[in-house]
């Protein structure tokens, strides 16, 4: 991709603006950037001449950020912060003999990939490694990650995806719950206490109690939560009963925090794969993680 540089405004710019933006006044950002009130002004009118708008409105002594200034600060925010990412990343890089980014999702990074991760760096004390949590597919040129680990269909632009693992949810529940509200079938699971639901996978309990033959008036009521960790501790609180993957309680259940209500599981329709950039295929350490990640999942 050809960039115009045209279009490319000074990154010093774009940090006065951030800055005379947040503080609603040339002569604040001048003092913090070590810099004349007159530079701010004049780089502030260059800016607004480059895009052809304005972006800020002066009112008495302060200046106030337009509508399209307010449009164009997220933005330039998010720049800055990817530029100053880009640049510790380098900086890590340049200190060690290779590097890794990984994008994951969250809670299997937190609670699978984590507690993992000290054995594949035992063979690579060298490495630099970066890891990031991403739900959602991205383009790998925007975002420079060496490989993403992703849950959903094999289908990623510009990239390989290569079969993980599949996914299997049962349904748990806090020892406390289940001695105050013993069930003994899937229908009396519905009607004991509340369901707790992922906010992203809405039908999972009605899938479940369907594949069950267990007829139920309602498998949609229950608590909602954004996240499977947030599933995980609401259910370890005893709000009620949670489809959780088996991968991502190991721990749960080995203690016995958690209980499985019903050895029965779903298999869901999505899996998880290693989504790797075309232009990352051949590279020694991405294919040196994906054998150590796939041996750790074990057969399937």
């Amino acid at each position: 991709m050809k960039l115009s540089r045209r279009l490319i405004p000074d990154i010093d710019i774009l940090q006065t603006f951030e800055c005379a933006a947040r503080h609603g006044s040339f002569t604040q950002a001048a003092k913090e950037l070590s810099l004349t009130q007159s530079a701010v002004s004049r780089q502030m009118s260059e800016l607004e001449h480059q895009i052809g708008v304005l972006l800020f409105e002066r009112i008495r002594q302060r200046v106030v950020l337009s509508d399209a200034g307010q449009k164009f600060l997220p933005e330039v925010r998010r720049l800055l912060g990817l530029t100053e990412e880009t640049m510790l990343r380098a900086m890590a890089a340049s200190q060690s003999a290779s590097s890794l980014s990984i994008a994951t999702l969250p809670t299997f990074g937190s609670r699978w990939l984590m507690p993992r991760l000290p054995a594949f760096l035992k063979n690579h004390p060298e490495m630099a490694l970066s890891v990031a949590s991403r739900s959602q597919p991205f383009d790998f040129e925007e975002e420079p990650f060496d490989l993403a680990i992703h849950y959903g269909q094999p289908v990623w632009a510009h990239a390989v995806c290569t079969y993980l693992c599949s996914e299997s949810i049962v349904p748990v529940g806090s020892p406390a719950l289940i001695e105050e509200n013993p069930v003994e079938t899937p229908v009396a699971l519905a009607s004991s206490a509340p369901l707790l639901h992922l906010s992203t996978r809405p039908k999972a309990w009605a899938s479940w109690f369907e594949i069950q033959n267990a007829e139920v008036v309602s498998p949609y009521k229950g608590h909602r939560f954004e996240h499977f960790s947030m599933v995980i501790e609401a259910a370890l609180a005893g709000l009620g009963y949670a489809l959780l993957p088996r991968y991502l309680i190991e721990q749960e259940l080995q203690s016995g925090t958690l209980r499985v209500l019903f050895d029965q599981p779903l298999q869901t329709e999505n899996s998880y794969y290693l989504v790797v950039p075309d232009h990352k295929k051949e590279n020694a350490l991405v294919q040196s993680f994906i054998g150590w990640i796939v041996n750790e999942v074990g057969p399937q």
